[in-house]
């Protein structure tokens, strides 16, 4: 699956919430997260989405360390199961067990620790 339709279920995924996916871009700032994610009464969090095989480049990687670095939340984000998973780690199991069924996903991958 292309990175654009992860990041398409991804954000319709997010408006079911009645939260937000906004697409950042920064000019004067490559390599920043594709989404800022805000979700009713939490904290934002910065998603950046890959494909299952994808990988950070070393900017992205320095841009993640640096919002961290300010003690913000960031994600990396790897395909359906990454998205399955994010939405699991924020208390969304609802909408993570829709994915897990939609798209045939081991349901071991997502339990509780």
């Amino acid at each position: 699956m292309r990175e654009s339709e992860v990041e398409k279920i991804f954000t319709n995924m997010v408006r079911s919430t009645g939260g937000m996916a906004y697409k950042w871009t920064s000019p004067s700032n490559a390599g920043v997260p594709d989404r800022i994610v805000v979700f009713p009464d939490k904290r934002p969090v910065f998603v950046e989405l890959k494909t299952d095989t994808g990988k950070l480049t070393k900017l992205q990687e320095v841009q993640c360390k640096k919002l961290r670095g300010l003690g913000q939340q960031v994600e990396v984000v790897y395909g359906i199961k990454g998205v399955a998973r994010f939405f699991f780690k924020l208390g969304y199991k609802d909408l993570a067990e829709k994915l897990i069924k939609q798209y045939r996903l081991s349901k071991d991958d997502f339990k509780e620790n």
